[in-house]
């Protein structure tokens, strides 16, 4: 039997649920957004951030050298075996792949582009040079090498950081930069394993530890 008392109390509980809870949060919550797509420059400017905590390393550990410290060679070592993957056998093969023949046969900054070639030979031998070094056997040539190589990439990465990619960018057109994107997205998971570049971060911030420089803050100015 119907009873009215009965259906005012649920319509007044219907109307409190709806009021406290709206429909919208009753549904299914959405799922966690992904991450946003990282273009192909971006992510070449992330690897250029790798390179630079390594040199980081470097110009610390040549100071050490040239005053009678002792860096950690294990950790120079490994450095360079980072430069090595990570830069010259992964992040400079996309430059010299996919970057610099679409710039060339564009006739846009090919003198820059062919500087660049010649400074990532230049960078695999003093690469190379670096890792036998690190055995302690010479000190002073290790400092020297390390400083040879910091001194050529600051200008390297800067002018590929400020005018390469920004004119490859403009050159490609949003649809075929973002397939490129993609493309290299595909190429770091490869090349890098399924860590990619969070991986490679992670390892030079234990190499950061050796070398006792964990605290950001220990390098801001008092």
């Amino acid at each position: 039997m119907d009873n009215p008392k009965r259906r005012e109390v649920l319509a007044l509980s219907a109307g409190f649920l709806a009021a406290a809870f709206p429909l919208a949060a009753l549904k299914k919550a959405p799922a966690k957004k992904e991450a946003a797509d990282v273009g192909p420059a971006e992510d070449l400017m992330r690897e250029h951030g790798v390179l630079r905590r390594v040199m980081f390393l470097y110009d610390e550990a040549a100071h050490r050298l040239e005053t009678s410290g002792k860096p950690p060679l294990d950790a120079v070592a490994a450095g360079a075996g980072i430069v090595r993957k990570v830069i010259e056998q992964y992040h400079e093969k996309l430059e010299e792949n996919f970057i610099f023949p679409r710039m060339e046969k564009a006739k846009k900054l090919a003198e820059l582009t062919a500087i660049l070639r010649r400074q990532h030979e230049a960078g695999r031998t003093v690469t190379a040079s670096i890792l036998k070094l690190c055995d302690g056997s010479d000190g002073k040539q290790l400092a020297e090498q390390l400083r040879v190589f910091n001194r050529m990439y600051r200008p390297h990465a800067a002018r590929e950081d400020t005018l390469l990619f920004p004119a490859f960018h403009d050159l490609l057109g949003e649809k075929a930069y973002k397939e490129l994107g993609d493309q290299f997205e595909d190429e770091e998971k490869k090349q890098l394993g399924n860590e990619g570049f969070e991986g490679a971060v992670a390892q030079v911030a234990r190499l950061e530890e050796q070398f006792g420089f964990t605290d950001l803050d220990q390098f801001t100015p008092r």
